[in-house]
């Protein structure tokens, strides 16, 4: 039989990736590729392990920043503890939700029904649209009741739901004699303050318990980089490219997810020009891309007017000859930039809860600083990442593409030209 010609538009091998699937986002590698986060996992297993027993598991809430594992460990405990589970013929199911997606409880409820019904035999049909959050519920207690012992929910960005009723009434399903399964909840959150955003009685009922992750150090890194090698043909990844990659996040942020994104990018670019290898050259070109990928998504759910606050502060930072900044004169210089895109600017004790927000989030850092007797105590703010980085996240959000240069901010004349050069070089 005559071999079969491909499409000549397809290349039949890639000649940089091997297997590509070990560097996405949503990948959950297997246990021996998982670094650095035994304790983590042990701690995790200890809150849900009851399921595994026929017994209640505890709720847990797991806070740390982004890429240091929450999902990754969070999956991973769930998948054995249902394993586990079901080698003690006990039924044991496990959901995983986005918040930042099903970011509404009809939205979030609508996902577990689906979910439920793909895992099961059910044969009622669930809507799509047209029918309220009750209506979600009532096919979710169905289904359980009809397949499942118990079940493991994973609400992952759960801060942004609009509401967190769903915690309520599945912590209290089982009082409530909605189904007689166990649910176990385990929440995951970057804002540590989460559990004060709740109320009372919700707080009380889920009743969890809290877990922090920290960030990873460059040897965790380089452990995770190499446990990553094999995404890549034979030979492709030069000297040094891992290190590199690993000792790039470890200085920007200890995040995981943001090195193999570096990585993989890396890889795009090699394979985009032609390039036979992956030198450290790509990595440098890849960290840069990943870390305004890094701005734009924390600043995804930001109002515009904290987008502006960013873009004042690296407009600054670029166009004088320091790196930090009052609040007085970072509104000066927001205020300026309302007044040419026709916006009405906020207060400044407002931009100043706009910059507190973005500290939070890890884009900028504040310190409070005394200025004598004349002055008082003032706060400076400083931004954690390359200005120019920031201008070109903020001018992604289609709403802010053509925000002013800087010789109509109020800058010198003598230097307009060389900053009207610079900035456009950052578009």
């Amino acid at each position: 039989m005559a071999e079969q010609a491909g499409d000549p538009l397809f290349h039949s091998h890639d000649p940089i990736f091997n297997r590509k699937e070990l560097l996405h986002v949503g990948h959950v590698p297997d246990e021996d590729r998982i670094v650095g986060r035994d304790d983590e996992i042990e701690s995790v297993a200890a809150e849900v392990g009851a399921i595994t027993r026929g017994d209640p598991p505890n709720n847990v809430m797991i806070y740390g920043k982004t890429g240091t594992g929450k999902s990754l460990i969070s999956r991973h405990v769930a998948t054995r503890a249902q394993n586990a589970a079901r080698g003690n013929d006990i039924d044991c199911g496990v959901l995983y939700v986005d918040c930042s997606e099903a970011n509404t409880e009809t939205r979030t409820t609508r996902q577990l029904a689906l979910s439920l019904k793909d895992q099961t035999g059910y044969q009622e049909s669930i809507p799509v649209r047209g029918v309220g959050t009750m209506e979600y519920y009532q096919h979710i207690w169905q289904i359980l009741e009809e397949c499942f012992n118990a079940i493991i929910v994973i609400l992952d960005e759960i801060d942004k739901l609009d509401n967190s009723n769903i915690l309520m009434q599945l912590s209290r399903a089982r009082e409530a004699q909605k189904t007689d399964a166990y649910i176990g909840v385990i929440g995951i959150s970057n804002k540590v303050k989460y559990r004060e955003t709740l109320d009372e009685r919700i707080d009380s009922s889920f009743g969890h318990r809290e877990l922090f992750f920290h960030p990873y150090d460059a040897s965790q890194l380089r452990e995770i980089m190499r446990n990553r090698e094999d995404a890549f043909q034979p030979d492709v990844l030069e000297g040094g490219t891992i290190e590199l990659c690993a000792a790039l996040a470890a200085k920007k942020h200890g995040d995981a997810r943001k090195a193999i994104e570096i990585l993989k990018e890396a890889g795009e670019l090699a394979r985009r020009t032609g390039s036979e290898t992956v030198s450290e050259s790509h990595i440098q070109q890849a960290q840069e891309v990943a870390e305004i990928n890094r701005i734009e998504e924390l600043t995804s759910g930001a109002t515009v007017h904290a987008k502006l606050a960013l873009y004042a502060l690296a407009s600054r930072i670029i166009t004088g000859d320091r790196e930090t900044h009052k609040t007085r004169k970072i509104y000066e210089r927001y205020v300026s930039i309302c007044d040419l895109v026709a916006t009405d600017p906020i207060t400044e004790n407002g931009l100043y809860r706009q910059l507190k927000e973005q500290a939070f989030l890890g884009v900028i850092e504040s310190e409070k600083t005394g200025g004598g007797r004349s002055q008082g105590s003032y706060l400076l703010h400083r931004l954690v990442t390359d200005p120019k980085h920031i201008i070109k996240a903020v001018r992604r959000d289609s709403s802010l593409e053509d925000l002013p240069t800087y010789d109509r901010l109020g800058d010198s004349a003598s230097a307009t030209a060389e900053r009207d050069a610079e900035l456009s070089s950052f578009s």
